[in-house]
């Protein structure tokens, strides 16, 4: 596997364009880049928690602005949130989601799992874990919003950290020593390509910045950096199965496990003094 070097400015600059179109549905001007390398490819996976915070920030937005000025109350608000995060990411994570249920819920070898996860349909244990990821997330995000100790912040904290942790997740499935499943596909472009420092330095700085917001708005409450570590734990461990049982990652086991760290991220966030 490629280890990814410090890349230039120019590097840098083309690998964050191809993270915001990969991940999203932003438009940016100019092309996008064509044919990346795994060079490209590793700085665009490093970027993914950036752009994380860029979905995070914008979710916490409609969030607030439906429940308070509009007055629509939390539970439409959170709703309508989790429902512009799957558009702005085209729905992929949650379609990897429902497909990664088939593949490893259908019992099968390695092989015979994967050709289940290309297919286009989706079955039944697919539709029941991506229904119940999607109503969990809302559920949770709505009881942060409405959280009498901390308010519109809490829930706003809970989502732009939720939706960071998530990208994060795919991040560290992207380093070093994590084997693509198939020799085509996204897996095949991202795995292995960063280095295991990378990820780690993002979740630091990702839990410090969790931490100063407790410091900060003492009412969003002490959940918020465990929050952080409860997603990636849960992706970490998902992973790991992934692996074991398909010989590697793939596209939907990237966006499985984004899925996956931001539903727990946002139960746990939510967790805590109500009043």
């Amino acid at each position: 596997m490629i280890a990814a070097p410090v890349g230039s400015f120019a590097v840098r600059r083309k690998g964050l364009r191809l993270a915001v179109t990969l991940l999203t549905i932003i438009p940016l001007p100019g092309r996008p880049p064509a044919n990346p390398d795994r060079v490209m490819a590793a700085e665009a996976m490093a970027w993914a928690p950036g752009v994380g915070a860029l979905l995070g920030i914008i979710a916490a937005g409609v969030l607030a602005g439906i429940d308070r000025p509009l007055g629509a109350g939390p539970l439409t608000g959170a709703a309508v949130a989790v429902a512009v995060l799957a558009l702005l990411t085209r729905g992929l994570h949650l379609d990897g989601l429902a497909d990664l249920a088939d593949g490893l819920g259908s019992g099968k070898p390695a092989a015979a799992a994967l050709d289940i996860m290309r297919k286009s349909d989706i079955g039944p244990l697919g539709v029941v874990t991506l229904v119940l990821a999607v109503l969990i997330e809302v559920a949770a995000l709505a009881h942060a919003e409405s959280s009498g100790t901390g308010g519109p912040i809490r829930g706003a904290a809970a989502v732009i950290a939720a939706v960071v942790t998530g990208r994060l997740a795919m991040t560290w499935a992207c380093r070093r020593g994590v084997p693509a499943a198939r020799p085509d596909g996204l897996g095949a472009m991202v795995a292995g390509t960063v280095r295991p420092a990378i990820p780690s330095l993002e979740t630091v700085a990702v839990l410090g910045a969790a931490v100063a917001a407790v410091v900060i708005w003492q009412r969003i409450g002490w959940t918020l950096p465990l929050a952080v570590a409860g997603g990636l734990a849960a992706a970490f461990a998902l992973e790991r199965h992934a692996v074991r049982r398909l010989g590697g990652i793939t596209g939907d086991v990237l966006g499985a496990l984004a899925e996956v760290a931001t539903s727990v991220a946002m139960v746990v966030a939510a967790m805590g003094p109500h009043g």
